[in-house]
């Protein structure tokens, strides 16, 4: 964020003194409850201010007064070469002591900000007795590490859940295709997530995928057509949802389409159109300034 800073005070000044116009883009978690003088005013002279989802570009909007005409999307894209679909691989499943048959949940995030706790696995494990009276083979994998980890642990002895999570920790890049292809389900239901490009490789996987309804999620699963949302505060709507999805029966059938699942990821946030969306915004840009000219 320091170094954004200093970026964006070098471009505020340039834009001031010789006219030099410039784009700002908008994250997630680093965009919203911006204090900083510097950076509000940052914002407020960029030219364009790029936002990953529409929920960035809402509280953008909402908490900083910007002109809504300058606030674009640009969606996150992802390398879809390093994600595929593959079988479950034997690898992990004895390293986590699991069988072939079994259902399995996954979650992909760090392990921090106990007290907010955006991410959803709290409540994902608040609701996995409810799922495991379904589906009684269950098994639920967090991977990612953090400080928030002990009180996790806690959370798991106190419902009992020793035998059916696994804290993975830290793993290495070469090995998160395989831990997406391990699974059955990716679920985080986040309440405040920019974007969630882990839903976007979890896709690419062929996985149904679940999140929150109330944050960049919404964009990622574009408004449900390529997965499940639910009330992230709901315990019951989120074991219901996951129950109806590992047997099969949500309402979705691309949910259940692999290789649809994965193109329709590809053509709508890969990096080919990624480009398009950029070149857009660059060709609308210099036109309008184009004709600002000319009117001048």
């Amino acid at each position: 964020m320091l170094l954004i800073l200093i970026l964006q005070k070098r471009l505020t000044g340039l834009k001031r003194l010789r006219g030099i116009p410039y784009w700002a883009i908008a994250h997630g978690v680093e965009a919203w409850n911006i204090q900083r003088p510097a950076l509000q005013k940052a914002l407020q002279n960029a030219n364009r201010i790029l936002a990953v989802s529409s929920y960035t570009r809402d509280r953008l909007l909402q908490e900083q007064q910007l002109d809504p005409e300058k606030v674009l999307l640009l969606p996150n894209t992802f390398d879809s070469d390093r994600f595929h679909i593959a079988p479950k691989p034997l690898y992990l499943l004895k390293r986590y002591g699991l069988s072939p048959a079994q259902k399995i949940i996954l979650t992909v995030g760090r392990l921090v900000d106990s007290q907010k706790q955006y991410k959803g696995y709290d409540r994902l494990l608040q609701a996995l007795p409810i799922i495991i009276k379904q589906i009684p083979n269950l098994h639920y994998l967090i991977v990612g590490k953090g400080d928030d980890r002990a009180r996790v642990e806690r959370i798991i002895h106190s419902l009992n859940l020793q035998s059916r999570v696994t804290l993975t920790g830290f793993i290495p890049d070469n090995e998160l295709c395989d831990h997406y292809n391990l699974c059955d389900v990716f679920a985080m239901p986040s309440k405040r997530e920019g974007f969630g490009i882990v839903y976007l490789e979890a896709l690419a996987c062929g996985k149904p995928s679940l999140g929150g309804n109330q944050d960049g999620a919404i964009d990622a699963l574009c408004n449900g057509e390529l997965g499940a949302l639910v009330d992230p505060d709901n315990i019951e709507e989120i074991a219901q949802t996951l129950i109806q999805i590992l047997q099969g029966n949500y309402p979705n059938y691309l949910l259940y389409k692999p290789q649809v699942l994965r193109q329709k990821t590809i053509d709508t946030f890969g990096f080919e159109k990624f480009q398009q969306t950029l070149g857009l915004h660059l060709s609308e840009f210099w036109q309008t300034k184009k004709l600002e000219g000319i009117n001048n």
